[in-house]
């Protein structure tokens, strides 16, 4: 290489090093202009005045590079400072950046989130008083303090058992407080919230209501625990937002439940995403807990399901459990006797999860 092309080469990056310490100044800069007219209560979508500078560069551009070069660099530029601005600026309320801590939520003597993990369980759907209280008193009686049980049932086909409604609301309400649990039951509009408040501590909001905005905008403003299950094909992202919806309306009472997701895998009934308990830990700072009845659909493999979502931090389980599941309503391959309870309990306390 020739000494003058030595000499060009070097003052080229002293150049491309300028243009480098410039470019970070200019981004220091454009960061204060944005900090000052937040704090004085401007609110812009170009709060840096991107096509008003990009004017003023062009006339006065000495050349040789023409104004359109000049026009789609500088633009360029300018756009990727407005993306990372926007990016940070965007710290959802459910995520680690807004709170580091874990949310513990409190209902009567229950706790999710806490140091301990969290047994829900109970049928799919309530069918009588006594099928309830069979269920109930044996859970009861093994150490389990959260009932679960359906009221209003979402089914795919209409002439499916839709649930006893109201009067399963009063069951459960009646059977809670002569065994001292704590209930949750699914609601399916914001017309049932008030009904539903008199019966049950905490609303589920099932699978397939986890995009019914006017729901999670409903829930949002009661102040009660909800209990947020993920949508049948729902990204991770979705479901997060989802719950946005309802700490952005003001309740920060929110238990995530991943329940499996919808894939072209057929021995299961859904694809448990054990992947979602971290990542959900890690990016929010909710409640997680997972159903292992609904994501696998299969009594032979509840346990191992059951052990392998609580080693990867998940915060409690949900499983259903019935006195006969031939005979039930709804889910009858899925639910598990209580004997079968029983040797489920078990499997996890030795294992040491409980």
């Amino acid at each position: 290489m020739s000494e003058q092309l030595q000499q060009l080469q070097f003052q080229l990056n002293g150049i491309n090093r300028q243009l480098l310490h410039l470019l970070n100044e200019q981004a220091r800069t454009a960061d204060e202009i944005v900090r000052i007219k937040e704090k004085q209560g401007i609110s812009e979508a170009d709060p840096i005045g991107v096509q008003q500078m990009v004017n003023e560069l062009t006339s006065h551009n000495p050349g040789p590079i023409d104004n359109d070069t000049v026009m789609y660099l500088f633009t360029e530029i300018f756009r990727s400072k407005m993306k990372k601005n926007t990016k940070n600026e965007r710290k959802l309320l459910v995520s680690r950046h807004h709170k580091s801590e874990d949310t513990i939520i409190r209902v009567k003597h229950a706790e999710f989130g806490g140091a301990s993990h969290v047994m829900i369980a109970g049928p799919c759907s309530i069918e009588s008083r006594d099928q309830l209280l069979t269920v109930a008193a044996a859970l009861k009686n093994a150490g389990v303090t959260v009932l679960r049980g359906g009221a209003f049932k979402p089914r795919t086909s209409p002439y499916d058992f839709q649930g006893l409604g109201v009067e399963g609301l009063k069951i459960m309400k009646e059977v809670a407080d002569e065994v001292g649990m704590v209930t949750i039951s699914e609601i399916m509009s914001p017309s049932q919230i008030d009904t539903a408040a008199r019966y049950v501590d905490i609303f589920q909001i099932g699978a397939r209501n986890m995009q019914n905005f006017d729901l999670l905008k409903a829930v949002g403003q009661t102040g009660l625990p909800i209990l947020l299950k993920r949508g049948l094909s729902a990204t991770l992202e979705e479901f997060i937002l989802a719950a946005e919806y309802i700490l952005y309306n003001g309740n920060d009472r929110v238990m995530l439940i991943e329940r499996g997701i919808r894939t072209f895998e057929k021995w299961t009934r859904n694809t448990l995403d054990i992947s979602a308990v971290p990542l959900l830990k890690q990016e929010t700072h909710l409640p997680v807990l997972v159903d292992v009845s609904h994501s696998t659909g299969r009594k032979d493999i509840l346990l191992s399901c059951a052990k392998a979502v609580l080693a990867a931090g998940a915060d409690g389980v949900m499983v259903e459990v019935h006195p006969n599941p031939q005979s039930a309503r709804s889910d009858a391959k899925q639910q598990i006797n209580i004997d079968e309870f029983h040797t489920f309990w078990k499997g996890l306390r030795d294992s040491g999860f409980f």
